[in-house]
């Protein structure tokens, strides 16, 4: 333990401690941009200067030092504020601010943004230097855009994309002042490895990164008195939807969320956990074709509700693409079933339809626009996608108070939806629910709800972010596991990342996977192609901590909140009388009246797609 002083108050740590770790156990926040913690602590911003005093004559050093990768020494003292830290973070927020378009009214971060804080904080109201904004073109029909005006040169977009994601999408191009972030290898970003999974804007500082803007569309839509608006809201956004709007978690409840779409104008309002549901019949009976015809198929079987993984593995293992199931995500289920099954029902012409889904992802705007995703007949199955971002700012801009609405049902017949639904939206859900229906299949009864638990694992979102607790592993930072070896810490870290587990189904035993986070997915894809590992099951989300830790999700800098959302999910998995998708009613009613059976003809024109490479068709195609 080393005992030191910051800003008068005596405060002990262990050994190895960051000074601005040491501050934050007293209450003392140091102001940062670039510091993520074990991801990026490069002190690239040098926002977090500190005064050191020298502990040998008492005067403090010439130099300041920077708090987020210095760490603690017996008998330090520490000033996080005096006058010259004051001035000279000043300075570096002004050269930051210099090379930095400051249009806040007009970034989709105003309000939320560490830059726009610590400048107004700091008392900011000009900017005393030369100001030289270099701008980069961009491909605005891309669904990530990169605005380089407010790019900051922080590295967190390039590190959480090496360090967490492993696909190096981003690095640094030119030298001194021309310094920038772009695309590495020279590429542009519709031909680099990036599967969208968005990771790279909700750990932006600024609002260098965003998704593309497709709020007006939806409101065109809604004025078009032709156009019948269906509007699908993913398991995941129900947890989240009101964080930017500052509510309590018991406040932002599903039949507020519904009331509030209500309330703008859609005119059905429906639940994507049907579709969930839905995926679950279909592939959960896959997963017993597969495993009565063994010889016939690949193996491991992987989950495809996922859109960066189902781009992961075409960009990177395109070889195992057959080993993907063929059911389509819940999203694209719900958009063919809503052209179809729903349009039949009510007699309306799905030419007429327009689909639009929210979801907590990016990439689910590229996988409605592709070209194979058409199968109702009434153009792509999903016309426009909104991420839970752009649903807060549509509220926002129709003046909507949640705390006046009043709870509403989800509309039917695509809005009924089970405890198994709910859970797709977190790390090993859909595991979970596949293998509750199919050891109902195989059995001939339901198993307990929570039989098959052994899937989930909240170590496993801390790994896959990049987030340890004291006495785990971590990771290539040079920080050792528990027998002092940094080779095994390393391994300790992947391995947390991968949950694995085996279970009894019909006199077989099922070995499974569930993995988030694309690093641990590489890391898993080496070990399968190696033939270290044996997995019968496997279930994988480009997000850490699943849907609930999405890139399109409300963005807390700093703070990683999938657990926390997570946990959510399985309490209203709990408080659903359905806890099985083979039970939903409506998912019963729609295969009797529409669909025949799973695998069926019908089922799998609607439901299920042959995975192609990406890298094959129009990459243009994104509306």
């Amino acid at each position: 333990m080393v005992n030191l002083v910051i800003d008068g108050l005596a405060v002990t740590v262990p050994e190895g401690t960051t000074v601005m770790k040491a501050a934050a156990q007293i209450g003392i926040e140091i102001p940062h941009l670039c510091f993520l913690e074990g991801i990026n602590e490069i002190s690239a911003c040098k926002v977090c200067v500190v005064e050191m005093q020298n502990m040998e004559t008492g005067r403090s050093k010439e130099k300041l030092i920077t708090a987020c990768n210095s760490a603690v020494e017996e008998g330090m003292v520490i000033y996080t504020n005096s006058p010259k830290v004051r001035r000279v973070r000043r300075s570096n927020v002004e050269l930051i601010l210099s090379q930095h378009d400051c249009h806040c009214a007009t970034c989709a971060r105003s309000g939320n943004c560490n830059l726009q804080k610590i400048s107004n904080d700091l008392g900011i109201l000009e900017v005393p230097f030369k100001e030289e904004v270099p701008q980069v073109p961009w491909d605005s029909k891309f669904p990530l855009i990169r605005d380089s005006r407010k790019c900051i040169k922080c590295m967190r977009c390039v590190q959480i994309c090496d360090k967490v994601q492993d696909m190096r999408v981003w690095d640094v191009q030119n030298t001194g002042s021309r310094t920038t972030v772009d695309v590495a290898g020279n590429k542009t970003i519709d031909n680099s490895d990036c599967t969208l999974c968005g990771q790279c804007i909700t750990h932006c500082p600024t609002g260098a990164l965003r998704e593309r803007y497709d709020i007006p569309k939806v409101f065109d839509a809604l004025a078009d008195a032709a156009k019948v608006t269906v509007v699908q809201v993913a398991p995941a956004v129900r947890t989240a939807w009101g964080e930017d709007l500052g509510l309590a978690p018991e406040d932002f409840t599903e039949g507020k969320m519904v009331a509030a779409l209500k309330r703008m104008g859609f005119d059905y309002v429906f639940d994507t956990n049907f579709a969930a549901d839905l995926t679950i019949m279909e592939e959960g009976n896959e997963l017993l074709e597969r495993l009565a015809n063994p010889g016939k198929y690949a193996w491991p079987m992987f989950t495809s509700c996922c859109p960066g993984w189902v781009s992961f593995v075409s960009k990177r293992y395109p070889k195992y693409l057959r080993n993907l199931s063929t059911a389509k995500s819940p999203q694209q289920m719900f958009g063919a079933m809503a052209k179809t099954y729903f349009a039949e029902k009510k007699g309306i012409d799905p030419h007429n339809i327009c689909s639009i889904s929210i979801m907590p992802c990016v990439s689910k705007k590229r996988e409605a626009a592709l070209s194979y995703m058409r199968s109702a007949g009434a153009g792509q199955d999903v016309d426009i996608v909104l991420t839970t971002r752009e649903l807060v700012r549509m509220m926002r801009a129709e003046h909507i108070n949640p705390k006046f609405l009043k709870e509403e049902q989800f509309d039917s017949p695509l809005g009924e939806s089970t405890g198994a639904g709910v859970i797709f939206g977190v790390t090993g859900g859909v595991m979970e629910a596949a293998l509750r229906t199919a050891y109902a299949v195989v059995e001939g009864h339901n198993c307990e709800p929570d039989a098959f638990r052994a899937v989930r694992d909240t170590r496993g979102i801390k790994a896959a972010q990049g987030i340890f607790e004291s006495g785990d592993a971590k990771g290539t930072d040079g920080v050792s596991s528990t027998n002092g070896s940094e080779a095994a810490a390393v391994e300790e870290a992947y391995m947390l990342g991968r949950r694995e587990a085996d279970f009894e189904l019909g006199g077989r035993t099922l070995h499974t996977c569930t993995v988030s986070g694309l690093g641990n997915a590489e890391r898993l894809m080496q070990d399968i192609v190696a033939g270290k590992v044996n997995y019968d099951f496997v279930e994988v989300m480009a997000c850490p901590g699943g849907c609930v830790g999405g890139g399109g999700q409300p963005i807390h800098d700093g703070c990683e909140m999938a657990e926390v959302r997570g946990r959510e999910l399985y309490r209203l998995d709990e408080e659903r009388p359905l806890r099985y998708s083979h039970e939903n009613p409506e998912v019963q009613k729609a295969y009797e009246e529409f669909l025949g059976k799973p695998l069926g003809r019908k089922a799998h024109e609607l439901l299920h797609s042959k995975h192609v490479n990406e890298l094959v068709f129009e990459t243009h195609n994104y509306f």
